[in-house]
């Protein structure tokens, strides 16, 4: 017969009033998602937003007992509904990513499929890349060039972000830097192609803060990242602007035909 410690039984407890408090925080943001119609008013899309912004602030504040996992999990999950529904977004716009990603981010930093989230959603839509690049800068310091596996894409997340949506060539060129420096870590062949490429763009803005060089190869990492239709076709009209043109192989990959002058 199994016995188990009064302190035993009350930690069980205490885990399930979380869960069952994530969930209770959970049951009326999926309602409200179920409800949503096409013929919703603006005025109650914006009722909503206001509750949501609320329901986040409640989750960055409530303590998870060992469960930051499980509740950064649903966060970003509930982040993927808001983000993918378009038509209420082109009516209220993005402004609650950096929200979520306060939850989701705080809750593990290490989680790192988020960070490319953050950025395409923050500083690309929300156009607030300040917000995008403090939540990174917060995050990289509980990360290292070991843990988690490839963290050297958020130094390049970062990068991105200053200096196509910041012009801050400066900081772009210590991210990618950091980046190179992290990747070169890793014996793979995917982290040796990204410390080159992350070097190279480095030393494009160390020689010319200005560079299209350096500007057209920031949105091809854009363009090799799994990004929606939407931010795809801006990434090229960006290079198309910049002088560069995407020409796309008969594999179905792109590659880039630089102009003659950076």
């Amino acid at each position: 017969m199994l016995v188990f410690s009064r302190q035993t039984i009350g930690a069980f407890f205490t885990a399930c009033l979380c869960v069952f408090g994530v969930s209770l925080l959970q049951f009326p943001h999926m309602q409200q998602l179920i409800s949503t119609h096409k013929t919703t008013s603006l005025e109650t899309l914006e009722r909503q937003i206001k509750k949501e912004k609320i329901r986040l602030n409640l989750l960055k504040q409530m303590p998870s007992f060992g469960y930051n996992n499980l509740v950064a999990n649903w966060v970003y999950l509930d982040f993927l509904q808001y983000f993918g529904d378009d038509e209420v977004r082109a009516k209220t716009g993005y402004g609650l990513s950096p929200e979520y990603f306060e939850v989701i981010l705080r809750r593990d930093p290490r989680f790192l499929e988020a960070y490319l989230s953050l950025s395409t959603s923050t500083s690309m839509y929300a156009a607030m890349p300040e917000r995008s690049i403090a939540l990174m800068k917060n995050g990289l310091k509980s990360l290292s060039p070991w843990v988690p596996y490839k963290s050297y894409y958020v130094w390049r997340y970062k990068g991105i972000d200053e200096l196509l949506f910041l012009g801050d060539s400066h900081n772009a060129k210590q991210s990618f830097q950091e980046a190179a420096n992290w990747a070169s870590k890793h014996t793979d062949e995917e982290s040796k192609q990204v410390a080159e490429i992350s070097q190279k763009t480095a030393e494009f803005l160390r020689r010319n803060p200005d560079s299209k060089y350096a500007q057209i190869a920031t949105w091809m990492m854009v363009l090799n990242n799994q990004v929606d239709e939407k931010t795809r076709q801006r990434a090229i009209k960006a290079i198309e602007a910049l002088g560069g043109k995407v020409i796309k192989n008969p594999d179905g990959s792109t590659r880039i035909k630089l102009p003659q002058q950076d």
